[in-house]
C-alpha cells in the first residue's frame, strides 16, 4: 500500500475530461477590466490611467514596462493612494491633520492582506541582536504603526560617503582624527571601513568610539577568540549560500555559475549584491559592535533548533550589508578568510602605533606629539616607534588575548606597565619560542662560536606546554596554544608524581613522544597522531606516551623568562621527579664550537633512534671568556648581549652586572661594521620569536645538504601513464603574510609511494564527499590552470635543489627581483607536516631568505644548493613522467 508521503509511479494514466484551460482564460475579466480603464484614461487625459478619485490601478494595453518599472509606477500609485482620503470614509480625519486610513492604531490591516504579507515583509525594527528570539510567523504582527502595503526599498539604501572619504591612507603623522569625528558620530550606524592603513583607523576607534575598539579588532583578525578558548562559528558553505539566494534572489544556476567564475565566498557576494537594486526592506547599517556579537550568537547557538537560528543570524547580516564591498566582507568574515593582511604581526604594530599618537577622552597617559615625530627621518622614526612595538608584541607573546591586550592598552597606553598587567598566568598558554633553521653542521658551529651550548635530541612527537597550579589543575596546550588536556589523561595523572617538594605551580615545555613502556623504544609522529583527541579514558589508551621535558618557564609564580636557558634547565632537573619511560628530560650534551666531532657523533645517536635531528640551544647570554681569544676579535672585545626586556611582575628589579645594552641607533651600526662582530644571541625565554639562540639540526638537512620548506598543496593535474588514476604532478604554494594570499611556487612529481598516491587521489576526490575539489580560488596566485584545484588544508616538507628565478612562478616576486618570483629546482616530497596548520606554512619572505642565503654561498665558492643525486634521481623521474 503506498503511503500518502511517497507515491509509487503507475502506468495506468488517464487525462482528466475536464477541458485544459489556458492563463488567458484565467485572466480574460481582469484584461477586459484594464482595456476599460484604458480607454478611459485615454478620455480624461490621465497619463498614469488612473480615474480620478476611485483608486483603481490601470496599466495601458500598448504600454510596455519593465518588471521594474512596472514595480516603480505601482509603488507611486499607492504612495498616491495614502495621500487621498477614502472614498469610504473610514478614515476619522482629514491628511491634514496627520491622520491616515493606514494608522494602525485607528484601523488594523485587513486579515488576509495581513497573512499575505507575512512571508515577505520581515519586522522593520528587528536586528540582529534579537533575531533568534523572534520566530519567522511573528514577523509581521510587530511592525506596530507601518503600513501594511509593500514598499520597494533601495538594497543599497544611501551612499555611505562619510566612511567612505575618510582619508584613513593618509600619513599617521598628518592624520588628524578630530576632524573627522563629528561627521563620524553623526554617522554612528555606519560600517568603518577597514583600509591598509590600519593604524588610523584605530587610532579613529580610540578617540572617537573606544568600546568598539576591541571587537574591530577581533573581526579585522579575523576571529573572534584565541586559540585555546573553543569558539568555533560552526558554519558550513550552504548557511552562506542559502542566505545570498534568498537576499539576492538567486537560483542555484547562478550562484554556481558566480563561484566557478570568481572561487572566492565574497567576491560572489559582492557580484550578487551588486546586482540586486531593490528589497522590501531597508538595510539597517552594520555595527562594529554588532557584527562581533552577531557572530559570537552564531557561535553560541547550540541544541535543537541551532541551525535554523544561525541561519536567521546569517541572512539578517547578509541583508543588512549596505552595497556590495560591504557584502564582500561580511560573507568573508563569516567564512573566516578576510584576507585584509591584518595579521597578527601587522595588527600588534598597528596598536602600538596608534596608541602611541592617540588615547581615548578619558585617559591620560602620555603620547607623541605628531608634529615632533614628523620631523623626524624615516629611520630615526622606525626607531622611536620600535619600543613601543616590542612592548606589545612582548605583552601579547606572554598573553595571547587581545581581550587582555586591547583594555590594558586603553587604560595605560605604551608603558611596562602593560606588560605587567599581561604577564604569564596560569592555564593561559604563552607562545612558544621558536628555533632557527641551520643547513648544516658546520653552518651552526659556525654561528656559535664563541658560546657553551647544549645539543638536545629532537623527537619525533607533538611539543606541549603543561600548566599546572597550586591546587593541582593541570591543563596542556600544544604549540599551537590549542587544549589538549582530554587528549592526555595520563599525563595529567602524572603530574602530581613527578612534582617535587616546594613545587607548588609551574609551566613546562617538553616533547611528548609515542614509546613502548617496556623496551623504551621510540615510536614515530604517525602512531602519536593515532591517539583520539576528545575524551580520551586512561583505560583506553592504547599509544603509550613519555613526557620529555626541555624547558620550564615559570615556577611557584614566578616567570623564569629573564633566566638563562642554563639556569631554566638546572631548574628543571633539580626540582622535578624522573620516572622511567613516562617523564625524563631531554637527551642532551654540552659543548662549544670547538667539539665538532663530538656533536656528529651526539647527532648521529640522535638519528639512530629516530629522532628527527638536534636542537642546538646557547646556555649562557655572555660568550665564554677563554673561547673569545680563539676568535678573529680583540681581546677585549666582546660580543655584544641584549638589552634587558622590560621589567616582569616576578622579578622587576634583578639584572645580571656584567651584561652588556644591545647598541641601537649609530652605535648597533657602528658595532656591526667591527670585524668579529655577529648579531647577540639570547639564552632567555623570548615568546615567539625564532632566533639564532636555538638553531635546529635536522636529518634531512644533513643528509641531503639542502634546506626543507613546508608548502601549501593547492592544486594538480591528471597523471599520465602508469600515474593516470593519481593526481600527478602536485601544485604547492607559500604565505604571503602581508595580502593573506598563497603564490605558487612549484610542481613535485617526486616522493610520494603509490600508496601516497591512493591516498590523495580519495583526499582530493572530484566526486568526494569532503569537499576538498573546489573552484578556482581567487586567494591563490598562479597563472596557470591546473585541471583541480584544492582545499588549501594541509602543509608538506619538500626538499629541493636549488631555489631558482622564475618568469612563471609569483611567489616572491619584489623580494629579490621586481620582474620575476622564485621557484624550486627539483622539489622532492618529504612528508606531510602533520604538527603544522597552513597559517605557519613557509611564508614568501622565508624563500626568499633560502634564495639570498644561496647566493652568498655561491659567492663565497660554495657552488649551488646542493643535492645533485636528489636533483639526477628527479631528472631520471621526470623524463619517465613524460
Amino acid at each position: 500500500m503506498s503511503t500518502p508521503n511517497k507515491r509509487r509511479k503507475k502506468n495506468d494514466y488517464h487525462s482528466s475530461p475536464q477541458p485544459v484551460r489556458s492563463l488567458d482564460f484565467f485572466f480574460a475579466k481582469q484584461k477586459e477590466k484594464r482595456n476599460e480603464e484604458a480607454e478611459a484614461a485615454i478620455t480624461t487625459q490621465d497619463p498614469n490611467g488612473i480615474a480620478n478619485g476611485n483608486g483603481d490601478v490601470g496599466v495601458g494595453v500598448d504600454e510596455e514596462l519593465t518588471d521594474e518599472q512596472l514595480a516603480r509606477k505601482l509603488q507611486a500609485q499607492w504612495d498616491e493612494q495614502d495621500r487621498l482620503p477614502l472614498a469610504d470614509g473610514r478614515n476619522d480625519g482629514p491628511v491634514a491633520n496627520g491622520d491616515s486610513h493606514l494608522d494602525p492604531e485607528k484601523q488594523p490591516p485587513d486579515k488576509e492582506e495581513e497573512e499575505q504579507a507575512v512571508d515577505v515583509a520581515p519586522k522593520h525594527e528587528e536586528t540582529v541582536d534579537n533575531i533568534e528570539d523572534k520566530p519567522a510567523s511573528n514577523a509581521f504582527s510587530a511592525l506596530g504603526g507601518k503600513k501594511s502595503t509593500l514598499s520597494l526599498q533601495s538594497a543599497t539604501a544611501e551612499e555611505d560617503n562619510t566612511t567612505y572619504n575618510v582619508p584613513f591612507d593618509q600619513s599617521p603623522l598628518t592624520f588628524d582624527p578630530q576632524t573627522h569625528l563629528t561627521e563620524l558620530k553623526k554617522h554612528t550606524q555606519s560600517r568603518i571601513k577597514i583600509v591598509d592603513t590600519l593604524v588610523n583607523l584605530l587610532r579613529t576607534i580610540i578617540e572617537g568610539d573606544p568600546e568598539s575598539l576591541l571587537p574591530a579588532v577581533w573581526l579585522a583578525t579575523n576571529s573572534i577568540a584565541p586559540p585555546y578558548i573553543d569558539i568555533e562559528l560552526g558554519l558550513g558553505g550552504s548557511a552562506i549560500s542559502k542566505a545570498l539566494k534568498k537576499v539576492c534572489g538567486l537560483d542555484n544556476a547562478a550562484l554556481k555559475t558566480l563561484y566557478n567564475r570568481h572561487g572566492d565566498a565574497g567576491d560572489v557576494a559582492f557580484e550578487a549584491k551588486k546586482r540586486q537594486s531593490l528589497t522590501l526592506r531597508k538595510p539597517k547599517p552594520l555595527t562594529i559592535k554588532g557584527v562581533y556579537e552577531a557572530l559570537h550568537k552564531i557561535a553560541n547557538a547550540k541544541g535543537h533548533g541551532s541551525v535554523e537560528v544561525k541561519q536567521r543570524i546569517v541572512e539578517r547580516l547578509v541583508q543588512d550589508a549596505r552595497g556590495a564591498e560591504e557584502s564582500r566582507y561580511i560573507v568573508r568574515t563569516l567564512v573566516q578568510h578576510l584576507r585584509i593582511g591584518a595579521v597578527k604581526t601587522t595588527m600588534l604594530i598597528a596598536l602600538s602605533r596608534a596608541f602611541l599618537l592617540s588615547r581615548p577622552p578619558d585617559a591620560d597617559f602620555p603620547i607623541k606629539p605628531t608634529a615632533e615625530l614628523g620631523k623626524l627621518s624615516k629611520q630615526n622614526l622606525a626607531e622611536a616607534y620600535s619600543p613601543g612595538e616590542e612592548l606589545v608584541k612582548a605583552s601579547f607573546a606572554r598573553r595571547p588575548n587581545y581581550n587582555d591586550l586591547v583594555p590594558t592598552l586603553l587604560s595605560v597606553g605604551i608603558s611596562d606597565e602593560l606588560l605587567v598587567r599581561c604577564g604569564l598566568a596560569m592555564h593561559i598558554p604563552l607562545r612558544p619560542m621558536l628555533g632557527g633553521i641551520t643547513r648544516d653542521m658546520g653552518e651552526m658551529l659556525t654561528r656559535l662560536q664563541g658560546r657553551d651550548f647544549s645539543c638536545e635530541f629532537k623527537y619525533d612527537g607533538q611539543r606541549a606546554q603543561v600548566h599546572c597550579d597550586a591546587a593541582g589543575k593541570v591543563t596542556i596546550f600544544s604549540r599551537h596554544l590549542e587544549v589538549m588536556t582530554e587528549k592526555y589523561p595520563d599525563l595529567v595523572a602524572l603530574v602530581p608524581q613527578i612534582r617535587g617538594e616546594g613545587v607548588s605551580s609551574f609551566i613546562m615545555e617538553g616533547e611528548v613522544v609515542a614509546v613502548d613502556r617496556a623496551s623504551g623504544e621510540l615510536k614515530p609522529f604517525q602512531v602519536l597522531a593515532n591517539r583520539a583527541r576528545k575524551d580520551v579514558v586512561i583505560q583506553s589508551v592504547k599509544v603509550d606516551v613519555c613526557l620529555f621535558a626541555f624547558d620550564l618557564m615559570y615556577l611557584n609564580g614566578e616567570e623564569l623568562l629573564n633566566r638563562s636557558f642554563r639556569e631554566r634547565r638546572n631548574l628543571l632537573r633539580s626540582l622535578f621527579v624522573e620516572i622511567l619511560n613516562h617523564f625524563t628530560w631531554v637527551r642532551s650534551m654540552d659543548a662549544t664550537s670547538a667539539d665538532g666531532e663530538a656533536v656528529s657523533d651526539f647527532f648521529k645517536q640522535a638519528t639512530d633512534i629516530k629522532c628527527e635531528g638536534i636542537m642546538v640551544k646557547v646556555l649562557d647570554n655572555l660568550v665564554n671568556p677563554a673561547l673569545a681569544a680563539d676568535m678573529d676579535v680583540d681581546g677585549n672585545d666582546e660580543l655584544p648581549t641584549p638589552a634587558k626586556p622590560p621589567p616582569t611582575p616576578s622579578k622587576p628589579s634583578k639584572k645580571k652586572s656584567g651584561a652588556k645594552a644591545k647598541p641601537t641607533g649609530e652605535d648597533a651600526s657602528t658595532e656591526e661594521k667591527k670585524g668579529g662582530r655577529r648579531k647577540a644571541l639570547l639564552a632567555t625565554y623570548e615568546p615567539d620569536k625564532r632566533l639564532d639562540s636555538w638553531l635546529k639540526v635536522k636529518k634531512d638537512y644533513d643528509t641531503s645538504a639542502a634546506d626543507t620548506i613546508d608548502l601549501i598543496p593547492v592544486g594538480g593535474w591528471h597523471g599520465q601513464g602508469r600515474k593516470n588514476a593519481w593526481w600527478s604532478p602536485i601544485l604547492l604554494a607559500c604565505r604571503n603574510e602581508e595580502t593573506g594570499t598563497l603564490e605558487v611556487v612549484t610542481k613535485c612529481i617526486s616522493g610520494f609511494t603509490d600508496a601516497f598516491y591512493k591516498a590523495n587521489k580519495e583526499k582530493y576526490s572530484e566526486d568526494g564527499e569532503h569537499g576538498n575539489v573546489i573552484a578556482r580560488p581567487s586567494y591563490v596566485e598562479y597563472a596557470g590552470e591546473p585541471d583541480v584545484w584544492f582545499e588549501p588544508q594541509e602543509v608538506w616538507e619538500m626538499a629541493f635543489a636549488d631555489v631558482t628565478l622564475s618568469p612563471t612562478y609569483t611567489a616572491a616576486r619584489g623580494l629579490v627581483s621586481e620582474e620575476r618570483g622564485l621557484s624550486l629546482r627539483f622539489p622532492r616530497f618529504l612528508k606531510v607536516r602533520e604538527d603544522k596548520g597552513i597559517e605557519e606554512a613557509s611564508t614568501n619572505e622565508f624563500l626568499a631568505g633560502l634564495y639570498r642565503k644561496q647566493m652568498v654561498r655561491v659567492e663565497e665558492g660554495g657552488g649551488g644548493g646542493g643535492g645533485g643525486g636528489m636533483g639526477q634521481v628527479q631528472e631520471a623521474e621526470e623524463e619517465e613522467e613524460e
